[in-house]
């Protein structure tokens, strides 16, 4: 009798620090010329329990990135709090803090925008303070490395053999070696190219196993061979000889396979005007983290906008997404668009719960011909094709957009990159 109410107690006093149900405060920010603020925001609280008493809440601050205005973040509601709670909100567009503001959350079962909750905001105080009024300010100071009678505007700084800074010494054109010395640049070396997203010449129809690369890698184990995103093993998947690529029958690639090959070659002699003559490479045009969603109607989860200019004929666009899904409430739903063509549609089924995707876009005259994959921890592999007539030399957005079938369930875009390959 005696453990039966041992057991029994136990039980009720769990049950009395359950985890609090918190809060979506989920929105979008602007700045004053109608851009989407990008930066840092941070939350602090003081130590609290929950309305009732049921559960203690620990003092913290937490930070959180804004990436092309998005912002998500779940808070415990401070409604009937004891003592009474508030959460201090401060936001940084650069170094140092743009405003602060004061949330008071309460126990909602549906997002809420910044407005709901926002109860007082100031801007952050710039009144100046002595410096001898911060402790250790004027000694750290002192300690800093200070410049020397070498020093001159508009040159390498360098560090001297006395702590000071100076200006390195050479001729213009001249390149600075570790040591602080200067010397004339392409003197000779040695050093490894290397050849990043090639695609292997051959065909992929289910039958060929030969393909080829345009070099021979050197060492060849520097070679990783990707098959619709994930890593061949030499010897088991494929062998090597020299530029040739042999595939075991088990895996033959497939029509509508993305087959890449990274590797280096061997070391070559170059000189400066050899390195500033190599073409660019690929180029990261946005990457992040997006925002989430619990909306049965489609919702941004994040954006990437390619300005003027960027985009040519010939140019091949890359965009690689990562998402999760929380709760089996129901069915979810990403969508991925080009402009204002929505160029692939990924339906998950209620269990799911983490999706990838890959999506190119080779650039034509006008518009663009375009193709994704997608797979889940459940969902089978899948692909489309298609094309975009949207025009881009002006500018594009590239838009993800998600939904759930249930309001129970959460949708995030948790990664995403899109990468320019000229």
């Amino acid at each position: 009798m005696f453990r039966r109410s041992l057991i029994v107690a136990l039980l009720a006093l769990a049950g009395a620090f359950a985890a609090p149900t918190l809060t979506t405060i989920q929105d979008v920010l602007y700045n004053a010329d109608g851009s989407r603020f990008n930066g840092i925001l941070t939350i602090s609280w003081a130590t609290f329990q929950t309305g009732g008493g049921q559960t203690p809440i620990l003092g913290n601050t937490k930070t959180y990135r804004i990436v092309n205005g998005n912002l998500y973040v779940q808070l415990t509601p401070t409604t009937g709090a004891t003592p009474a709670a508030e959460y201090l909100v401060t936001y940084y567009s650069s170094a140092s803090a743009q405003y602060q503001e004061v949330w008071n959350v309460p126990s909602s079962a549906q997002s809420l925008a910044v407005a709901a909750v926002r109860a007082a905001s100031t801007d952050i105080l710039t009144d100046t303070i002595a410096e001898s009024s911060v402790a250790g300010l004027v000694a750290d100071l002192a300690a800093r490395a200070t410049t020397g009678p070498g020093f001159v505007p508009s040159g390498a700084v360098v560090v001297d053999s006395g702590g000071l800074l100076e200006t390195a010494a050479g001729n213009a054109g001249d390149c600075l070696h570790v040591d602080g010395s200067s010397g004339p640049c392409g003197s000779g070396g040695t050093s490894p190219n290397f050849i990043d997203a090639e695609l292997p010449a051959g065909a992929m129809d289910g039958i060929n196993t030969s393909f080829a690369l345009a070099n021979a890698p050197s060492p060849a184990a520097s070679l990783h061979l990707y098959r619709n995103g994930l890593l061949l093993e030499a010897g088991t998947d494929y062998s090597l000889s020299g530029s040739a690529i042999t595939f075991v029958s088990a895996a033959t690639p497939l029509p509508g396979d993305s087959l890449l090959a990274s590797y280096r070659t061997a070391a070559t002699s170059e000189t400066l005007d050899s390195l500033l003559s190599s073409p660019a490479g690929m180029q990261v045009l946005c990457s992040g983290t997006g925002a989430g969603t619990s909306q049965t109607a489609s919702t941004s989860l994040g954006t990437c906008t390619i300005a003027a200019g960027i985009l040519h004929a010939g140019d091949r666009v890359e965009i690689h997404f990562d998402l999760a899904h929380r709760g089996t409430a129901g069915t979810s739903t990403v969508t991925l668009d080009w402009g204002a063509t929505t160029i692939a549609r990924i339906a998950a089924g209620a269990s799911e719960t983490l999706l990838t995707a890959r999506a190119e876009a080779g650039l034509l005259a006008t518009g663009a011909q375009t193709s994704w994959q997608a797979w889940g921890s459940v969902m089978p592999f899948s692909t489309g094709l298609g094309a975009a007539p949207d025009a881009y030399a002006n500018g594009l957005t590239i838009a993800f957009m998600g939904n759930v079938a249930q309001a129970a369930d959460t949708l995030t875009l948790t990664q995403f990159a899109v990468v320019l390959v000229p």
